[in-house]
């Protein structure tokens, strides 16, 4: 029908341009989030790219909502500012009837959010939580530059090496500075190389000295020399399962241990779903003009009711997470409460229910006009 058509062809053009620059603007934030991450040391700087998409495919369910709305409102408000939807009345059609071709232009969307929410969203936080524990588990001899000083994993020594052959197993020049046990302890040595023993790697040094002083005042220094010593540097032990984050865990564990906080975050996932399905009936609502107010008080209408929604499923995750709300209750009163909202909206502008009450309503005895003879 010419009806439909119309509607989706304006709002896949609408819906591509919002969503690439929406994407856009993500990924610029999400790059300038990642270099500072990688400043810091908490990503390996040669993954800034890798964690960067990772990050914006975790993003895209949120970015597609968005998107959508948006694009929704644009073209029905561009529709009334051009009198294109008083042709459409005239012809027999109801605010009622654009539900249809909205929902037939938004299901793939709203497909493509459910399957990003539960499976996505936790398979890139995976690999991208994946990736910085691997960098923060590397051994300490691997984390230093020749000619820089680097700190330890643990931040409790310092690392100096003149240099070091290509494969980063051996160094010469080596100098440590540690803290342990109440003591400042000073380590240097000619050489040094890396040696596993169970699970624990050790850097062995030879041909060196040891200096230990005091921290706590006392008088007293200790030096002593050295020619093989084994310094522990790391270890390879692989975190439990129990400690990965709840963002990163599937939904299928999630619906198996089914406890406060992963009740929470699949109640999030899922929110999301229906959060795009009754962005779809609000932006139908929203869409009108106001010469008042200008073009764009819709747009800031309805980024406005974006971020109140998207904070709200925010804060319910953390209610549900601490036990105030269970997850059906919490959905029920948010997502089912503002639709029930929204479709009471619907209904009074569809059937012009204050116009019509005050048309129906009898006059003023004041006003009545009286007859003369």
């Amino acid at each position: 029908m010419l009806f439909h058509s119309s509607l989706r062809k304006e709002l896949a053009r609408s819906f591509g341009a919002t969503l690439v620059v929406l994407a856009t603007i993500v990924m610029t934030m999400m790059l300038i989030r990642t270099l500072g991450l990688a400043s810091k040391g908490s990503v390996n700087p040669s993954d800034v790219l890798l964690v960067m998409a990772y990050t914006v495919l975790g993003y895209m369910p949120t970015i597609l909502s968005l998107s959508l709305f948006v694009s929704i409102v644009g073209t029905l408000s561009r529709m009334y500012r051009d009198s294109e939807m008083v042709i459409w009345f005239s012809s027999g059609r109801s605010l009622l009837d654009f539900i249809k071709p909205l929902f037939g232009f938004a299901w793939p969307v709203l497909v493509t959010i459910t399957v990003l929410a539960l499976v996505g969203w936790p398979w890139a936080n995976s690999q991208t939580q994946g990736m910085r524990d691997q960098y923060e588990r590397r051994g300490d001899l691997e984390r230093i530059a020749p000619g820089e000083f680097r700190e330890s994993s643990g931040r409790n020594r310092v690392f100096f090496i003149d240099k070091d052959t290509p494969d980063g197993a051996t160094a010469t020049n080596v100098f440590i500075s540690s803290i342990e046990r109440n003591l400042q302890i000073i380590t240097s040595a000619k050489t040094g190389n890396i040696d596993t023993i169970g699970d624990i790697r050790y850097l062995m040094l030879g041909n060196g000295q040891r200096l230990e002083r005091p921290l706590d005042g006392a008088t007293g220094l200790k030096i002593s020399e050295f020619e093989t010593y084994g310094a522990k540097i790391g270890s390879d032990v692989v975190t439990s399962t129990d400690d990965t984050p709840v963002r990163s865990r599937s939904t299928r564990v999630l619906i198996s241990d089914p406890s406060p906080v992963n009740q929470g975050e699949l109640g999030w996932r899922l929110g999301l779903l229906f959060a795009g399905i009754n962005f779809v009936l609000l932006a139908l609502t929203l869409s009108s003009v106001n010469p008042r107010v200008g073009r764009s008080g819709n747009l800031m209408l309805a980024l406005f009711s974006f971020i109140v929604y998207y904070n709200l499923l925010n804060l319910g995750q953390s209610w549900v997470a601490s036990g105030r709300f269970s997850m059906v209750g919490f959905m029920l009163m948010l997502h089912g409460g503002l639709m029930a909202l929204v479709l009471l909206w619907l209904a009074k502008r569809n059937n012009n229910w204050g116009r019509r009450a005050k048309a129906a309503a009898p006059p003023h005895p004041s006003r009545t006009p009286v007859a003369h003879v």
